[in-house]
């Protein structure tokens, strides 16, 4: 029989409820795994990189075809063509192409890495499960006097469908984050303080994990 990891549940007004969240050990209990974790989040920032910048190098240059001038007796320097790259407008002589910079990524790999941020955030006290963030209108201020009460105001909201109202609250406040388990990933994940999640998003999370 597998153990289980018991989460406190936080209720809006700051207090935590005695009754708590139980979810797998197997899923939020694995061990903290710093080169996974640090190998998923370098090839997700990576490819989120274009990798679109081009320049031409002297054959990709136009024009040049003839010499400028002849290779003797005018007193200057000896030239072949004008798209040399020592003279202006000429071609590059090591230009950057167009590139892929993703790093290949399995989907077992990037589940552990999430499975080990994940337990840690737990074992840290930095991952709240809370329920009590619905919002009657998108008023930015309401939400800050909410999250004020939770003492969370670097923090990212996940939940498991999005809500207008929370969405337009919460852009305007900079260290405020919300997005769905669809969208969550590892960057999100490391560059808050706090994560709070709601009830649903986190059996979402432990079904997709498992």
């Amino acid at each position: 029989m597998s153990e289980v990891v018991e989460l406190t549940i936080v209720r809006g007004d700051g207090e935590r409820a005695t009754t708590g969240l139980q979810v797998s050990d197997e899923t939020f209990g694995a061990a903290y795994n710093e080169p996974l974790i640090h190998q998923i989040v370098t090839a997700f920032q990576a490819g989120g990189r274009s990798g679109t910048r081009a320049q031409k190098n002297r054959s990709a240059v136009r024009g040049g075809g003839g010499k400028p001038w002849r290779q003797k007796g005018t007193g200057r320097a000896r030239a072949g063509t004008i798209r040399s790259p020592l003279w202006k407008g000429g071609g590059k002589v090591f230009p950057a192409s167009t590139r892929d910079f993703g790093q290949k990524v399995n989907r077992k790999m990037y589940r552990a890495a999430l499975r080990s941020i994940f337990s840690e955030l737990i074992r840290q006290e930095r991952l709240w499960v809370c329920d009590d963030l619905e919002l009657s209108s998108a008023k930015t201020r309401d939400l800050g006097v909410k999250l004020k009460q939770l003492g969370a105001e670097d923090v990212l909201i996940v939940r498991e469908s999005l809500d207008d109202n929370l969405l337009l609250s919460a852009r305007n406040l900079p260290h405020v984050d919300v997005c769905g388990v669809q969208q969550l990933d590892p960057v999100r994940l490391i560059g808050h303080e706090r994560v709070l999640i709601s009830t649903g998003a986190m059996k979402q999370v432990e079904e997709w994990l498992q």
